[in-house]
């Protein structure tokens, strides 16, 4: 690992939102990290290896700060979610129970034998691909409430199993014992952050830390972040639900304004471009292009998806737009070709596959957004959704 390596990630992690602030064509700011992976990484020019040892860890690192801001999103205080967790956990359910013939069919058939894996691809979704894409229209009213929540919950139970899913080293038990210690700890780090910020202690040490820029609330999060991850892999396990437990703490504590904005500039300054772009790196798209079974791989997975969440819509009472919304893909998928691709479980060529089904995910979600601003319900243009869910009430009394 090399000052030079460091200079051409973080050229190659500006490609993001270079195309993502185009005003010609904006794609999404991951697509572009994605694809300057590509470019300097197995299927380009091949600048970069991403299994160099201080590199893969950083880039670990990067998958851990992506579960926690990803976490730190879900609308967990948001009074109205609550309300709509009947109609969320029962989406969830019934998308296991919906998608369990389709993932037995494409385990069957294609170049993966693994019913698990396309079992969570067809049920998950994307808290933090969605969330700001109706943010962006400011879409509120009930039926938003509904798919948001469900949307949520098909995200955290997803990435809660992943890590069984896709184990091959430590056993199913032992690394279900580790998520439950895992989350034990992230119950009791809730518990004494509560404590501590309602304590004198708590409050004179945050009020020092606006005073003086300490950044102690960052400090203490990636403290719990770092623990719960070395935690996690103690016991064979990812640091996926390491970082989604930590990220949850946070959201359900509730940060001030300022926190957000320092965690951006720790995790989207450099770790987060680092993951993707070394996870473009990995990628063979010239195996996937030359390969018509991953070509139809990436086209099945794609369409398989968007048809679970619209038939899940429809059971649920939803419009097909919030299927079509719900359907899109990028977190659990990179996660998912990241440890596949690191324990042997998919090539290079399968893994790009299916990151091309989780883009194409993306394009249907939002015309799904789109479509949702014309539902019945559903109001446009409000300031409700401006409020940050997850801003401390003394946002403007500490750091």
């Amino acid at each position: 690992m090399t000052f030079g390596l460091l200079f051409l990630i973080a050229v190659a992690g500006l490609v993001g939102p270079l195309l993502s602030g185009s005003r010609h064509v904006s794609i999404p700011k991951v697509v572009g990290e994605i694809l300057a992976g590509i470019i300097i990484g197995a299927s380009g020019f091949e600048l970069l290896n991403p299994y160099e040892p201080t590199l893969a860890f950083m880039s670990s690192m990067g998958f851990a700060m992506l579960l926690f801001v990803v976490g730190t999103k879900l609308p967990l205080r948001d009074p109205e979610l609550r309300k709509a967790l009947r109609t969320g956990f029962f989406a969830t359910a019934m998308s296991f129970v919906v998608a369990l013939p389709i993932a037995w069919l494409l385990s069957t058939y294609s170049s993966i034998h693994n019913l698990g894996l396309f079992l969570l691809l067809c049920v998950c979704s994307s808290t933090s691909t969605v969330m700001p894409m109706l943010h962006e229209r400011k879409l509120t009213g009930r039926l938003i409430v509904l798919t948001t929540t469900w949307i949520a919950i098909a995200d955290i139970v997803s990435m809660m199993i992943l890590p069984l899913i896709m184990q091959t080293g430590a056993s199913s038990v032992q690394i279900a014992i580790g998520a439950l210690i895992v989350t034990a700890v992230a119950v009791g780090c809730l518990i004494g952050l509560k404590f501590f910020r309602l304590s004198d202690a708590g409050e004179h040490y945050r009020e020092l830390s606006k005073q003086r820029g300490w950044a102690l609330d960052l400090r203490l999060s990636l403290a719990i972040l770092f623990g719960l991850a070395w935690l996690a892999t103690s016991f064979g396990g990812s640091v996926l639900i390491a970082g989604f437990a930590a990220g949850a703490v946070v959201a359900l504590i509730g940060m001030p304004k300022r926190f957000n904005k320092q965690l951006i500039g720790v995790g989207e300054g450099l770790f987060i471009p680092l993951f993707f772009v070394c996870l473009g790196a990995k990628l063979d798209i010239w195996d996937m292009f030359y390969s018509w079974s991953n070509i139809g791989l990436m086209l099945v997975v794609s369409a398989a998806t968007l048809l679970v969440h619209v038939i899940i819509a429809k059971i649920v009472r939803l419009p097909a737009a919030s299927g079509m919304a719900a359907s899109a893909q990028m977190g659990l998928p990179a996660a998912l070709v990241s440890l596949g691709l690191s324990n042997g479980l998919l090539t290079a060529g399968q893994g790009a596959a299916l990151i091309g089904a989780a883009l194409l995910s993306i394009i249907t979600s939002s015309i799904g957004a789109s479509l949702l601003a014309r539902a019945p319900g559903v109001e446009v243009g409000t300031k409700a959704n401006d409020k940050d869910n997850h801003a401390d009430p003394d946002a403007d009394k500490y750091d």
